[in-house]
């Protein structure tokens, strides 16, 4: 059950004074109707990391499902915006001028078609790609781009397939299982920025990545290879 924040900062300040918070925003659309979508590949990383930090998202504050914690001693604000995909930047605007964080203590987490399904990238900073809940998010960070998004993969529309069909669809069994490898992979590499920020935790991480991307590439196409 939901609680609404009343005052977030209540028993949060004091718990470590010389640490600002990082800030977590999963972008997705709300309501049963889009679990388990490809579009909701952010709301399934914050899933991810509240779960296995032990944070409770039980609260309602800037339009969005919110929870907070210490991760390795540093405050950790999470927060999955309920105002649909195309409006993400309506919660995730407020939420971090509520916390007066800087851009650089914020990382957005989205879908990504321009990555095979289940690779993960660090970026510290860039444009939408094309991405509505991203042009939304920039728009209301005043056109700031300079914060971090970690991108996941979510591949290409198969054919001529309407991209906005495909971004609305459940992965099936074989890209779910990639998508969970690449959840687990990208809980550690948050906790890894958390305690050595997005410069050194993410030249590891999209090193990393990066091989894994080839070798996705690789069986993909070994597999039609296959059934020719």
């Amino acid at each position: 059950m939901l609680r609404k924040l009343v005052n977030p900062n209540r028993g949060f300040c004091t718990l470590v004074q010389s640490q600002r918070p990082w800030l977590f925003i999963g972008l997705g659309n709300p309501g049963d109707k889009f679990k388990g979508t490809r579009h909701n590949v952010g709301f399934n990383m914050i899933d991810a990391f509240a779960e296995s930090q032990g944070i409770a998202m039980d609260t309602v504050f800037c339009k969005a499902i919110f929870g907070k914690g210490i991760v390795d001693g540093v405050p950790v604000l999470l927060a999955k915006p309920q105002t649909y995909m195309n409006l993400s930047g309506e919660s995730s605007g407020p939420l971090a001028a509520y916390y007066k964080l800087p851009l650089n203590r914020v990382v957005v987490f989205h879908d990504d078609m321009d990555l095979p399904c289940g690779v993960l990238r660090l970026q510290p900073r860039g444009g939408h790609g094309s991405h509505n809940g991203m042009k939304s998010v920039i728009y209301h960070f005043r056109g700031n781009r300079e914060f971090t998004r970690l991108r996941i993969g979510i591949g290409k529309p198969p054919g001529q397939m309407d991209p906005k069909a495909f971004l609305l669809q459940k992965f099936n069994a074989t890209a779910q299982e990639r998508i969970n490898v690449g959840l687990k992979e990208g809980v550690i590499a948050l906790k890894e920025l958390v305690a050595k920020g997005v410069e050194e935790s993410g030249r590891r991480f999209n090193t990393e990545q990066k091989y894994k991307h080839i070798n996705v590439a690789d069986n993909d196409d070994t597999r039609l290879r296959q059934s020719d």
